[in-house]
């Protein structure tokens, strides 16, 4: 059974305001956090902030470009995405 993702309102509102490059990185560590779950050590930088907060880079450099995420439901499988965006701002 797939996870299900879901992506906070404000997160969506950023969205349009990535470079379509970031986007397209985005696209496919979602499709991954679909099929393979919120622990995803294949990513670049990947870690676990607490018992069920993640992240990982999108982008090395400057900007460096990061992806927050939280597992809101282990047993429904639903994680949703609290921040995207660069390093610099990151909520950790």
């Amino acid at each position: 059974m797939p996870w299900t993702i879901t992506i906070k309102r404000d997160v969506q509102k950023q969205l349009e305001k990535l470079p379509q490059l970031i986007r397209e990185i985005l696209f496919t560590l979602l499709l991954e956090l679909e099929q393979d779950g919120p622990v995803r050590g294949n990513w670049s930088n990947y870690g676990k902030l607490s018992k069920n907060r993640h992240h990982c880079h999108l982008k090395k450099g400057k900007p460096t470009f990061v992806i927050v995420w939280e597992v809101k439901d282990k047993n429904r499988k639903i994680v949703e995405v609290t921040y995207v965006g660069t390093h610099e701002k990151a909520p950790y």
